[in-house]
């Protein structure tokens, strides 16, 4: 989860924690150009996300209504097998369902054996991320 950060208001106090465009996306189960699109500003007070979660304008209703039931996701968080390391990302279309994730930098060693024919590796899953699915057949 990106790191939240504070903002004065221009009155007294402090308005509360923000978050930038990208989280905003993935709190609203949007995508980021979507977001962009219907003027979300790059940084956003978290109670207007929830609020707008709780009350979605016109366009939100409709995108969430228009979303099939099992349709695949919007927002994805990957986790690194070895590592744990996360990152929120949109999935494609073109990914085979993955065994196991790991960072770039990790040795394929330092993942369990196959229990398959064969050991298939995708690159650029994400930013730092390469996905491995064991195929059986």
């Amino acid at each position: 989860m990106l790191t939240s950060t504070l903002r004065r208001a221009s009155g007294p106090g402090i308005v509360g924690p923000m978050i930038s465009l990208r989280e905003a996306a993935q709190r609203l189960d949007i995508p980021l150009e979507m977001a962009k699109r219907h003027g979300l500003p790059a940084r956003m007070e978290e109670a207007e996300v929830e609020r707008m979660r709780a009350n979605p304008p016109q366009w939100l209703a409709q995108s969430l209504a228009n979303r099939k039931a099992g349709a695949r996701p919007v927002w994805v968080e990957l986790r690194c097998d070895v590592c744990g390391r996360t990152e929120s990302v949109r999935p494609k279309k073109w990914w085979p369902e993955f065994t196991y994730v790991t960072c770039e930098e990790h040795s394929r060693d330092e993942l369990p054996s196959p229990g398959a024919l064969y050991r298939q590796e995708v690159d650029g899953i994400g930013s730092r991320f390469v996905g491995i699915a064991d195929v059986t057949a």
